[in-house]
């Protein structure tokens, strides 16, 4: 699934610099701080893409998250026996191997069913989320050129940074602008970073995103 994670400004990002203390300062200076991520993750089309995709494919999900569930009881006592070998004083070292490989092979094939459960979902997601991902840099623009940016850092790159100095929900509210709202509905064979219909490339994701099954339990991106 694609990840927001993967997501960055289409900026020069400094070494971590110290941000003005005031919003005066930052007013002058050019500088400011924006998060991307959050801003695609705050973003309107994002949440209701989100709740189309967990109704659409509430089936699907709530069996991945089952399955998920009852893999993790059936691994539960083969991670046990083998940490209480490996703890064990003159341990063997091949039945330990033996042990890690048999719960290897069986978390890769859980890894895979699971993985064949939510593609649906995951598609629905990525495809949702390569269209907002298209706007991103020109909600960036717009909202540094409304303020006078000169300088936009990663909050990670900042030591500091007044509230203030913080863009990041005007670029939500471009993004809300550009893109309201996004299909959930992927073409026939789609695949993640693909031309759109429209003829824009739009940046693929290239790690798990906020997944739809993770938002109902933990998530989310």
């Amino acid at each position: 699934m694609t990840s927001l994670k993967k997501i960055m400004l289409a900026a020069a990002l400094a070494s971590p610099a110290i941000v003005a203390s005031t919003a005066a300062t930052a007013q002058v200076s050019g500088i400011a701080v924006a998060d991307p991520q959050a801003a695609i993750a705050n973003s309107k089309a994002w949440t209701a893409a989100r709740g189309q995709i967990q109704t659409t494919y509430k089936t699907q999900l709530d069996q991945a998250d089952t399955r998920r569930q009852a893999i993790e009881r059936e691994l539960q006592p083969l991670v046990t026996a083998f940490n209480t070998a490996r703890s064990a004083p003159n341990a063997n070292q091949a039945a330990l191997q033996t042990q890690a490989q048999t719960i290897e092979t069986r978390q890769n094939s859980a890894n895979e069913e699971l993985a064949r459960l939510t593609l649906p979902a995951q598609r629905a997601q990525a495809y949702a989320l390569q269209q907002i991902q298209a706007q991103i840099g020109t909600a960036v623009q717009n909202a540094v050129r409304a303020r006078n940016v000169s300088l936009l850092l990663a909050p990670n790159a900042a030591v500091f940074a007044q509230p203030t100095a913080d863009i990041t929900s005007a670029i939500t509210a471009e993004l809300d602008r550009l893109v309201p709202s996004v299909s959930v509905t992927p073409p026939a064979n789609w695949q993640p970073g693909q031309q759109s219909a429209a003829g824009t490339t739009a940046p693929a994701p290239a790690a798990p995103a906020p997944a739809a099954g993770n938002n109902r339990r933990n998530q989310g991106r």
